[in-house]
């Protein structure tokens, strides 16, 4: 009793049919594809983006602890 079956599926689906017409729905799957779409591609430029932010960047420091640690014990 508490289960949906196939002709309750069938029913609402020729309903909304009826209702909406078969243009409306044909441009609202269309619509829904395009934002399935653009979300996919938004992620995987996401992706990119963080995999050229992940480089690691190899540079010596122009001064070492132990010269500052001299430079104030002599100041």
């Amino acid at each position: 009793m508490g289960q949906i079956g196939i002709w309750q599926i069938v029913i609402i689906a020729v309903v909304v049919v009826l209702l909406f017409g078969r243009g409306k729905i044909s441009d609202l799957m269309g619509d829904v594809a395009k934002g399935i779409n653009s979300f996919k591609k938004g992620l995987n430029e996401d992706d990119s983006k963080m995999a050229d932010s992940s480089k690691t960047i190899d540079q010596k420091a122009s001064e070492t602890v132990s010269d500052i640690k001299d430079k104030s014990k002599s100041s």
